[in-house]
């Protein structure tokens, strides 16, 4: 059973990057190109994992992480926010919302990797 991540980030390359990464992995992939995309595809396939960006059209990263906690179905699921944001405010307000990892681009690949393995239990 493959474990599928949800990638929200408008920036094509840095999605063509994390998507060939993932896949290699044996991650299934899903994409989303804007805050609205994001929370509409979380709904529908509750992936186990987000990997969210701050700054997306139509609704930020910060506005789909409340979204998505306020919700039942997606409260639980792990989300790394992925942004070039590194003020202290920024990244404590993510927490606040209930972000479970945060990491500033530009970042390294395989450390996001490592950070998401951490967040997903083993399989049974």
């Amino acid at each position: 059973m493959n474990r599928t991540i949800l990638i929200c980030d408008d920036n094509e390359l840095l999605v063509e990057l994390l998507s060939f990464r993932l896949e290699n992995k044996g991650y299934r992939v899903l994409i989303a190109r804007d805050g609205a995309q994001a929370v509409e595809l979380a709904e529908q396939h509750l992936p186990d994992a987000i990997i969210l960006d701050t700054m997306m059209p139509v609704m930020d990263g910060q506005l789909v992480l409340r979204r998505l906690r306020r919700q039942s179905e997606t409260a639980a699921i792990p989300v790394i926010m992925l942004t070039a944001r590194k003020q202290q405010r920024d990244i404590v307000d993510a927490f606040d919302l209930g972000a479970s990892d945060y990491l500033v681009k530009p970042f390294i690949p395989e450390e996001l990797m490592m950070r998401l393995a951490r967040l997903l239990p083993e399989l049974k």
